[in-house]
């Protein structure tokens, strides 16, 4: 019999999460940054960070892997952010970024598998999920991202699926049919610049509502919908979309006051 190991998630800010389970201290997309600068994202975009981080990476303590579902953008690796990736063993991330980043980080294509593992501890096997972190055809302009499942044993609901930077498509919502998926990390915020006018390079709020009626995960957690000046749709707004949804849609949904710990049920 699996035995069930508890699951905590601290929400950083933006993009960032803490991870624990059954002794594993996994981290997504690091930003520490504080707040003040502009970064450019290329092509005649920029933002404006407003929030720093809830937890300074001083404060973090040891991290066992980092997933990091793009490499190219500030609002997901900062400097700060890639400072601490030289004291991490393990950095999952784009086949791209892993280029750019290193011999140290492994590159994962959409729906390939890689293993945590450790004597001590559960086995984690994280599969990459596919993004478009934009309109059509624009991957070539705004780069390769990736989300990223995590399954271990005595999960009760279903997979952990870290979203990342997508709009959604058809192959985001493959994964509702491929994975069972038990919590969900949705990086929201509907993100439109002034150039491109009406193109969204996030998922809005609707979207996710409609994500999760496919999913039917027991717990929707927003992140990435705050922080940088680009985002459109801050919490008001998803929690209209969310309030306006289906009761099994509506209940799933969880907030997370950044810097605390929470215990999720997986």
């Amino acid at each position: 019999m699996s035995t069930v190991s508890p699951l905590r998630i601290t929400h950083i800010g933006g993009p960032t999460t803490l991870i624990e389970v059954g002794g594993w201290r996994l981290l997504t997309d690091p930003t520490f940054d504080p707040p003040g600068r502009r970064y450019t994202f290329g092509w005649g975009t920029s933002s404006r960070k407003v929030t720093g981080p809830a937890v300074p990476a001083a404060d973090l303590g040891p991290i066992d892997a980092v997933l990091l579902s793009h490499d190219h953008h500030g609002d997901n690796l900062d400097d700060a952010g890639r400072t601490l990736l030289t004291d991490v063993g393990t950095v999952l991330t784009t086949v791209a970024g892993a280029r750019r980043l290193g011999p140290d980080t492994q590159g994962l294509r959409p729906w390939q598998t890689t293993r945590l593992a450790h004597p001590a501890r559960p086995t984690i096997d994280v599969t990459a999920t596919p993004c478009r972190h934009g309109p059509p055809l624009s991957t070539p302009i705004v780069g390769d991202v990736i989300g990223f499942t995590l399954r271990w044993a005595g999960q009760q609901h279903g997979a952990l699926w870290i979203t990342g930077d997508t709009v959604l498509t058809r192959r985001v919502r493959d994964v509702a049919t491929r994975i069972p998926i038990g919590t969900v990390l949705l990086h929201l915020g509907g993100v439109r610049f002034p150039i491109t006018g009406p193109l969204r390079y996030s998922m809005t709020a609707r979207r996710a509502v409609r994500l999760c009626a496919a999913l039917r995960p027991h717990t929707a957690i927003p992140v990435h919908y705050e922080g940088w000046q680009h985002f459109q749709e801050p919490r008001e707004v998803v929690e209209r979309a969310f309030t306006a949804a289906p009761p099994p849609v509506r209940d799933s949904i969880r907030w997370l006051t950044p810097g605390e710990p929470a215990t999720i049920t997986a």
